[in-house]
């Protein structure tokens, strides 16, 4: 009994034995992915650093303007002039004041337990 006790603690302390270092080397492996992870992101953050370098060079009116100039017959295109835009006096007035006597009997037939949505429902045969 002794013995068949002992040759199931070995074989048990075999198989733990073999499960821990299954975990270190997948935490190892898990480790090695994260740090190359970690190079990547180091690596494409600078590279979008230079990209935003070179679009803030190649975004500058200095050096947009002699490519303007050269394309300008090409493209058909002028420098915008003030009657391009709207005035003032274009713009809409704002709206008049709402009607709060509306609004008022509105709330007044919520409070009675009248529903007026129901009952444009009703009208309209919908519900």
């Amino acid at each position: 009994m002794i013995r068949n006790l002992n040759i199931l603690l070995i074989f048990t302390s075999v198989l733990m034995l073999s499960g821990v270092y299954a975990l270190k080397f997948s935490i190892e492996n898990t480790a090695s992915e994260r740090t190359a992870l970690i190079a990547e992101i180091d690596s494409q953050e600078g590279q979008l650093s230079l990209l935003k370098a070179d679009e803030a060079v190649l975004s500058q009116p200095g050096h947009i303007e002699p490519i303007v100039r050269r394309h300008e017959l090409a493209l058909a295109i002028a420098p915008v002039k003030q009657e391009q835009f709207g005035a003032f006096a274009d713009l809409p007035m704002r709206p008049a004041k709402p009607n709060s006597s509306a609004m008022d009997s509105l709330f007044e037939s919520l409070e009675a337990g009248i529903d007026p949505i129901d009952a444009i429902l009703e009208l309209e045969g919908i519900e």
